[in-house]
């Protein structure tokens, strides 16, 4: 299936509105058409993979923006430079990442795309958590990508799949040991959630030791960010005013104690699943209205 979506580039608007994009050559639209046959006779022409657009964009930016997997290989079978960056500094696999096509993030992978490019902005971590594919979010992570990296706008991948509501991204990030309450500028991603009014992200982040009482630059609690009376206002003045149980503290401490494999390692000792699943996982309150 193709991706059609697209990355927004500031830059890339400006630059077709003043009639830059004639720049862009042959090579960049069949690849970000999906253009195969096209795309195959001008490489066997000696067209130039590697040549950019006014935007620094590449034709291999071009297919994995769109998710065009056969035109992403045929790009790097031909020398296509599989790091190279945009304007923005971002690489293939950034975009790949951002358009969820887990098929394109795999081949790049397999070509030596770096995981952690030093970049200033978004690393291919943050752009899968944007584009929601939490396949692409988990093969990542798998590879060696940093949970912790920070943008300096937006924070952790974390912090990016609360704020874009991407349950399944965060779970994977929080399963596999991401910092729940790493903060920018003192916002977590429980703020994010909060003021997205979303309780199944806000259930699981306090699931996974959400600090229902940090607070940001604006000395905001996340439950600042809900309407008076609202379920999500309910949800966390319940957290707030109830302590943790016996079960909830337990579960905390074992995945201190075991690290962020710790459901793993209780599976190994043969546990029963009902007991593996009495520590791990909870119902969401009862709250009476």
């Amino acid at each position: 299936m193709e991706i059609t979506r697209t990355r927004p580039s500031l830059f890339g608007e400006i630059a077709h509105g003043l009639g830059f994009w004639t720049d862009r050559s042959a090579v960049h639209e069949a690849a970000a058409q999906g253009r195969v046959l096209q795309l195959q006779r001008l490489i066997e022409g000696g067209a130039a993979v590697n040549i950019v657009a006014v935007d620094s964009i590449t034709p291999l930016h071009e297919a994995c923006i769109q998710g065009q997997t056969q035109c992403v290989r045929l790009l790097l079978d031909a020398g296509a430079q599989v790091d190279a960056r945009n304007i923005d500094g971002s690489t293939p696999l950034c975009d790949a990442g951002a358009a969820g096509s887990l098929d394109c993030v795999k081949l790049l992978l397999e070509y030596g795309a770096t995981v952690n490019p030093p970049l200033f902005t978004f690393s291919p971590l943050h752009e899968a958590c944007m584009g929601g594919n939490s396949d692409c979010v988990q093969l990542l992570i798998d590879r060696g990508a940093l949970m912790e990296a920070h943008d300096c706008h937006y924070g952790t991948p974390l912090h990016v799949a609360c704020a874009r509501q991407n349950y399944d991204c965060a779970k994977v990030l929080l399963n596999a040991g991401a910092n729940v309450n790493a903060a920018k500028l003192h916002e977590t991603a429980l703020h994010h959630a909060a003021k997205a009014k979303n309780l199944e992200l806000m259930e699981l982040l306090v699931e996974f030791g959400g600090n229902v009482f940090a607070r940001d630059n604006l000395n905001k609690k996340p439950v600042h960010y809900t309407s008076v009376g609202s379920p999500s206002y309910l949800r966390l003045q319940f957290y707030e005013n109830t302590p943790l149980t016996l079960q909830q503290l337990s579960r905390l401490v074992l995945r201190q104690k075991l690290g962020v494999r710790s459901r793993d390692v209780l599976s190994r000792l043969s546990l029963p699943n009902r007991i593996i699943n009495f520590l791990f996982y909870r119902p969401p309150p009862v709250i009476e209205v």
